[in-house]
């Protein structure tokens, strides 16, 4: 693994590298705004790579603003999208623009977004930082190559006040302040074997992660509590009982697994600092099946608006529920009464078992996409074929969902039930995403 770990690490430099440097391309009149939301999203998922406290939850919470700032700029200028202003929780009108004034598309873009980019990642690292001030530079030339001066300038002061004001708006939602990388300095575990406790040594993950993230103010659901679960299977060490056979599952499971499903395990892993998180394993998609589709900026900004509202309420309601029903990993019930010397095929996460947060956030995502490229839409996923995984095919993005829910079995993370239930928690979050208008 360290060997893998020490090339993803230099794979991401030289992208970093290349992302800066292509932004120099110049066209014709400046860049379109495909292009420049197209090659800042390419930046800001390796950008969460290089960004410590972008574990999951954090990273959609940023995709989920970047897109609203995104949509809400290019929405100030077109006829046919609709302001998420009143429709998304205490978002209040954003700044218009002057009547019979002259703006140009990829400059109010480019102002908005890297204003708001710059100001969301401000704790990533070196090389990301490096990145981003080149990207910057570079992009703000080249959109303005070839535009009248005042053009420019009311442009880019138009960008930046919607940026502003989505910033603004963000700073009240229970999650712009992430100390310790989230994990809480004091914090009382509850009492019984049923209930989680830590699983790694690392002296800062003794607690939780982010403990009260499920009670963060929510995008389009009406709050974390939203769309409940049944309780997960009562605990029990009996071995004729449904927990302890779902325990064996999980460890049968992983001591027989196939190189298909080792495979599956891997690909949707997805992990802090070594990937884009979870959800930006979802916003590649998504980029991927826009840009197959040659999708204009409107579309662009409408779908990944929505698949980041609907991944940021996906954690919200996720954590939620982790902490309501705090259940214990199947590692550390497995190790006290199965096998001592288990090991699970990946890292347990540090907090509790259910539900899934791979499952609801996917089966919210896999909804969404679902009503925007339709049913049976099926693709490939190339997100981590740079870090030397095969690209997968899937059938519709459900078909995908429910592989990346599955994953955390064979990975030895999750009990079934997490998977089961979280993707149902997703279909429930991905609704009230799907209720926003975006179009008049």
């Amino acid at each position: 693994m360290k060997v893998i770990r020490h090339t993803i690490s230099m794979l991401v430099v030289v992208t970093l590298a290349w992302l800066a440097a292509l932004s120099a391309t110049a066209h014709a009149g400046g860049k379109p705004p495909e292009d420049v939301l197209k090659n800042w999203y390419k930046l800001v998922l390796e950008l969460v790579r290089h960004t410590p406290t972008y574990s999951p939850p954090v990273a959609s919470r940023a995709f989920a603003y970047l897109g609203v700032t995104s949509f809400e700029a290019t929405a100030t200028g077109s006829k046919d999208l609709k302001s998420l202003a009143g429709q998304l929780h205490e978002l209040t009108p954003v700044p218009q623009r002057q009547t019979g004034k002259t703006y140009d598309e990829s400059v109010v873009l480019n102002a908005a977004i890297s204003f708001a980019v710059q100001n969301f990642f401000t704790h990533t690292g070196p090389t990301g930082q490096r990145a981003l001030a080149a990207m910057s530079k570079k992009m703000k030339a080249n959109v303005a190559k070839g535009l009248a001066a005042d053009v420019v300038a009311r442009s880019e002061e138009h960008g930046k006040a919607v940026a502003e004001h989505i910033l603004a708006w963000s700073m009240s939602d229970g999650g712009a302040r992430i100390e310790n990388m989230g994990f809480p300095l004091e914090y009382k575990l509850t009492a019984g074997p049923a209930h989680w406790v830590p699983t790694s040594k690392i002296a800062q993950q003794q607690f939780p992660l982010l403990p009260g993230w499920g009670k963060n103010r929510t995008f389009a659901t009406p709050n974390g509590a939203t769309c409940p679960l049944p309780p997960p299977l009562e605990y029990s060490e009996d071995k004729n009982s449904e927990f302890y056979k779902e325990a064996l599952e999980v460890y049968d499971t992983v001591n027989t697994l196939t190189p298909d499903q080792r495979a599956i395990a891997r690909f949707w892993s997805d992990d802090p600092m070594l990937s884009p998180t979870p959800p930006g394993h979802w916003i590649s998609i998504a980029m991927a099946a826009l840009e197959k589709d040659h999708a204009d900026v409107e579309r662009m900004v409408e779908v990944q608006a929505l698949l980041g509202v609907t991944v940021a309420d996906a954690f919200i309601g996720c954590w939620d529920a982790k902490f309501k029903y705090d259940l214990v990993r199947p590692i550390s019930y497995i190790k006290r009464l199965i096998d001592p010397k288990w090991e699970a095929l990946l890292i347990t996460p540090p907090f509790p078992e259910y539900p899934s947060g791979h499952s609801t956030q996917s089966g919210a995502a896999a909804v969404v996409l679902a009503k925007l490229f339709g049913e049976n839409y099926a693709f490939e996923d190339h997100t981590h074929e740079a870090d030397g995984l095969i690209p997968r095919k899937y059938k519709s993005f459900w078909d995908a969902a429910e592989e990346a829910g599955i994953s955390r079995l064979y990975g030895g993370i999750h009990y079934r039930a997490a998977i089961v239930q979280g993707l149902q928690q997703g279909k429930c979050i991905g609704a009230y995403t799907n209720a926003l208008i975006t179009r008049r």
